[in-house]
């Protein structure tokens, strides 16, 4: 009979790699296929070290600007998406360049454009300084987008006419935040202009739904992700909403196993950049110590493929 403690692991599906992100992972690999090793990459093409290391090792070199860049090898921009300026600079330079930008980013580029001919006064609801928010101010003039992180960001904003606002949101927002700031939004300017669909991506939306029904049996929810990936720190944020002791680990190696200590049952979830081999290298630690049962809790199933651009189709 074993002696180590029981513990059951609730799997949450979705997880892991989300559409945008295979996509750009895809990206990054074939062009280093077509076009040899190094390929530069503008910013690390997803939040994951894990996923930036592996391609480190295939020949993928990353900058965080285009000027670091020689002009005779491509350079793929990240899925979080760039402003104007940055693939207007590389046409001036004659360069090769290959757009990973996840295509609901993209969405909300559009939508921007689209408010700012219209004349509206445009916000965005997002998280300052994340790479996706300076991509989407960045697609129009300086001045032309301001920025909302909170609901008292809404009380402080004077609009030149409040008939006259509209609003796009980050793709990687807390689903529940987000619906309080909109709220807060229609409260104070009832005519304001709202996306089509909704601008948070399905990946982000099913996520944190399965997380919300994984936390409501776990003592402890474990979310596989980097620090700075926006999706996967809310997973983490709405782990402990719904009443799990939640922690964002790398990988397995920062676990601390006597976070299970008493505990019977445990959450796991991945955020959109992490890859699978990390949650079953976590699982695999968790087995080592405890005698552990899975179980998958399925909340939606996912069917959404990118195209790939035809320079690397």
């Amino acid at each position: 009979m074993s002696s180590r403690p029981p513990l059951t692991v609730l799997l949450a599906s979705p997880r892991g790699f989300c559409a945008g992100v295979d996509r750009a992972i895809q990206i990054v690999e074939r062009a280093i296929v077509k076009y040899g090793a190094p390929v530069y990459v503008r910013h690390e093409i997803v939040h994951n070290r894990h996923v930036v290391d592996r391609l480190k090792a295939l020949g993928a070199v990353f900058v965080e600007e285009l000027d670091e860049c020689p002009t005779d090898r491509p350079v793929v921009f990240s899925a979080h998406g760039v402003p104007k300026a940055v693939p207007a600079e590389a046409k001036a330079r004659q360069m090769l360049y290959l757009d990973a930008t996840c295509p609901l980013v993209s969405k909300v580029h559009v939508e921007a454009q689209r408010h700012f001919d219209a004349g509206r006064e445009i916000v965005l609801i997002g998280h300052g300084g994340h790479p996706e928010v300076v991509g989407t101010m960045g697609q129009l003039p300086d001045g032309a987008v301001r920025l909302i992180e909170t609901v008292d960001d809404v009380a402080t904003f004077e609009p030149k006419d409040s008939a006259n606002v509209a609003f796009v949101t980050q793709t990687t927002l807390s689903v529940d935040d987000t619906a309080e700031i909109v709220a807060a939004l229609h409260a104070r300017f009832p005519g304001i202009a709202a996306p089509h669909k909704e601008d948070i991506c399905y990946a982000t939306t099913n996520r944190q739904e399965a997380v919300k029904t994984v936390a409501e049996r776990a003592e402890v929810l474990l979310v596989i992700g980097s620090a700075n990936s926006s999706n996967s720190v809310r997973l983490a944020e709405v782990g402990r909403r719904a009443g799990a002791r939640s922690y964002l680990i790398e990988d397995a190696s920062v676990l601390e196993l006597r976070w299970l200590d008493g505990v019977t049952t445990v959450g796991v979830t991945a955020g959109a950049s992490a890859p699978e081999v990390l949650v079953q290298g976590v699982i695999d630690k968790i087995a080592r110590a405890f005698e552990v049962t899975v179980e998958d809790v399925d909340t939606a199933r996912e069917t959404v493929t990118f195209k790939l651009p035809r320079a690397v189709a």
